[in-house]
């Protein structure tokens, strides 16, 4: 073989193998693209349905995966290279990959149960996992979650699900747990009607649960105050506050005197 036919055969087959390469980026470019239009449409028309944002996010997930593997065996297969071959050996490398990221594939079951049985949504405010805040996002292995202190938190599917989870925002209101210690001398009768007077003025407070005002305890400083308002999730922190507050300017209103402990002098004269 000459080198001219050497140097032809170089050029026809760098010609071809480029546009292939051209080709091939063309398609992944154009094809990321409508997967992510399809998605956002698919994801658009639940929620105009008024379909629940967890669900919405997790099959928009799940879509968009598979879209993405058959984009990618397209591309694979516009090269000539076999895709039959190319799935089996993609099953056998996900035994593998599955023996080994064991705990990734609970957490993505752990996230299927979680839609199926709906312990919580987006938007729910919930304890799980070790973690308090309100729910961002259930992902396909993990939930956001976004604290109190605006800190983003990601925490396995799996973790949530094996352990217990409460939620905040499933009943209408939530009890607020606050207490005034009172010095011995003060009338609890009159004590009691002053807070759940002050507590009813409290914004956001509901009335139904009523607030529950009485004696909680008793110790040597004089009567515990348990003053437990209801408030919605939501509401919860600004009627904590508040309710310290109302706490305060009751005692300074009424002049009651500071709780202090009481103490008992003994003068012992020797023999």
């Amino acid at each position: 073989m000459d080198m001219q036919s050497i140097q032809n055969f170089l050029n026809t087959t760098v010609t071809d193998l480029a546009i292939k390469i051209l080709a091939a980026i063309a398609f992944w470019i154009i094809g990321r693209w409508l997967i992510g239009r399809v998605v956002g449409v698919m994801q658009a028309a639940m929620s105009r349905n008024h379909v629940d944002p967890t669900l919405t996010k997790y099959l928009g997930s799940i879509v968009a995966v598979m879209l993405n593997i058959a984009l990618v065996l397209g591309i694979l297969g516009y090269f000539g290279i076999q895709t039959t071959s190319f799935a089996a050996l993609l099953a056998g490398a996900g035994v593998a990959i599955g023996a080994a990221w064991s705990g990734m594939l609970g957490n993505f079951a752990a996230g299927a149960f979680m839609l199926v049985l709906r312990p919580f949504k987006v938007g729910d405010f919930i304890s799980a996992g070790g973690m308090v805040g309100t729910v961002k996002e259930l992902g396909l292995f993990a939930t956001t979650i976004v604290t109190p202190d605006n800190v983003v938190t990601l925490i396995g599917n799996g973790k949530i699900f094996a352990d217990n989870i409460q939620n905040f925002s499933a009943n209408p209101s939530r009890r607020v747990e606050r207490t005034a210690q009172l010095a011995g001398g003060v009338d609890t009768a009159d004590a009691i009607a002053r807070f759940t007077a002050a507590v009813a003025a409290i914004p956001n407070v509901v009335q139904t649960p009523a607030p529950e005002v009485s004696v909680l305890d008793i110790n040597l400083v004089g009567p515990v105050i348990a003053v437990r308002p209801y408030c919605h999730t939501d509401h919860y922190w600004q009627v904590y506050f508040d309710t310290n507050a109302a706490i305060l300017r009751v005692a300074k209103e009424a002049g009651w005197p500071a709780p202090t402990p009481a103490q008992i002098n003994r003068l012992i004269q020797a023999a």
